[in-house]
């Protein structure tokens, strides 16, 4: 059980650990590869999922997972296109995400929100050279061989520097930590993320991208456009349902008592409990 938590933090925030299981469970790891749809994959493994855009003019990568599986990642990637990396994209700046930042930006220039260079800049272990090289504030376009990929910047979700990527031509869409087909979300309220927030930036994915999109999600499989709009509805209810409760004056306990509801018990995992989930939505509302 301890081995199992402790991977959980490490899989999910990037959490500096040396224990060696962590280390045995990461030289373990392996790295799939999934097609979504066209030139477009997902790779998988520990950590948040990864987006590749193959394209005979080279390769674009979305998110890096952690830094122990920088090779396996390049590897992998290489398996779908023995090309060139052209471009890195982080999504947000969690160390699941951007962990094998320096080893790609000797590749690749990387590319992400002001608010992910910022971050990333004030933790101590992420030199330089980890960093994001192109920042924007709202988005920007990429364009390699045929493909469109467009970078939204969505305020206060998951962080405050949040990310979702939309390959035009493939119709894919790589949501980030915007999206956990697993289960609850995390809202990492202390870097800027908010439920409501979260919840506003589901919506407006949902309102921007075509009915038949594929969605890589955050952490989670391969999915599409009506898993995304449960996953709204399930937030929209949790926000509801604890407002009220704070309304009539219920204490957290109480709340924890009564819990989310059988209807969404079954999407408490590992990570983000239903207790967990609750104790967000109270803390983020009260």
């Amino acid at each position: 059980m301890f081995k199992k938590s402790l991977m959980t933090l490490v899989l999910f925030l990037g959490v500096s650990v040396t224990a060696s299981v962590a280390a045995q469970d990461m030289a373990d790891a392996k790295i799939t590869v999934q097609r979504a749809s066209g030139d477009v994959y997902m790779l998988q493994g520990p950590g948040g999922n990864i987006g590749v855009l193959s394209t005979e003019k080279g390769l674009l990568l979305v998110d890096d997972k952690f830094a122990p599986l920088a090779e396996k990642i390049e590897s992998a990637m290489k398996g779908i296109e023995d090309n060139e990396l052209k471009y890195v994209i982080n999504t947000h700046y969690h160390g699941d995400h951007t962990g094998s930042n320096k080893f790609f930006s000797h590749k690749a220039p990387i590319f992400a929100h002001e608010n992910v260079r910022s971050r990333l800049s004030s933790k101590d272990e992420h030199s330089a050279e980890s960093l994001p090289v192109v920042t924007y504030k709202d988005g920007i376009t990429i364009y390699l061989d045929n493909e469109e990929v467009q970078l939204t910047h969505l305020p206060a979700g998951h962080t405050d520097g949040d990310t979702y990527v939309y390959f035009k031509s493939a119709n894919v869409l790589h949501t980030g930590d915007l999206f956990f087909e697993v289960g609850f979300p995390y809202v990492d309220l202390k870097s800027g993320g908010s439920v409501k927030g979260y919840l506003a930036s589901v919506q407006h994915m949902l309102a921007n991208t075509p009915d038949d999109v594929v969605i890589i999600p955050g952490h989670g499989k391969l999915t599409d456009k009506k898993s995304l709009a449960a996953f709204a509805e399930m937030i929209d209810f949790s926000i509801d349902r604890v407002t009220l409760a704070l309304t009539e004056g219920k204490t957290e306990q109480q709340i924890l008592s009564e819990g989310i509801g059988e209807k969404y018990q079954h999407l408490s995992w590992a990570f983000i409990t239903e207790e967990k989930w609750l104790k967000t939505l109270i803390a983020d509302l009260k």
